[in-house]
């Protein structure tokens, strides 16, 4: 018998989930709005749709799909965070194109970088922060 132990680790992130009801629009926020890149948009079992958005050269997709059945979509806190070189910049990006963020950048000092808080159609939130 081999080693299983490595082979059998968990390796990294595949990718993270925010259940949606109407997926067509939350491709068009996401992409359009945000600038994510489509990576993914397959039919799947039961006329469902496996949808993956990214940011170009990000290793983790984010899947925007149909929630499980007897559950609902939106309204979540999805603890997904994304980063800017620009904060500022970023902000007033998505502000200007009708997003839903949060009104001023948040500066806690210290080792906490620069933030702010959007939601998308479907009142999910998200998190960008500036990187170091």
């Amino acid at each position: 018998m081999g080693d299983t132990t490595t082979t059998a680790a968990v390796r990294k992130v595949a990718n993270v989930i925010i259940p949606v009801r109407d997926q067509d629009r939350a491709l068009e926020f996401y992409c359009g709005t945000l600038g994510l890149g489509k990576r993914v948009d397959q039919p799947f079992g039961g006329g469902y749709r496996w949808i993956e958005v990214a940011p170009e050269g990000a290793e983790t997709p984010i899947a925007l799909c149909p929630p499980p059945e007897g559950t609902e979509a939106g309204g979540r806190d999805t603890g997904i965070a994304l980063s800017t070189a620009d904060i500022d910049g970023c902000h007033a990006r998505l502000k200007a194109a009708g997003a839903d963020v949060d009104a001023e950048v948040s500066r806690m000092g210290g080792p906490v970088p620069p933030m702010f808080w959007f939601r998308d159609p479907e009142g999910n939130t998200l998190m960008v922060v500036e990187e170091a």
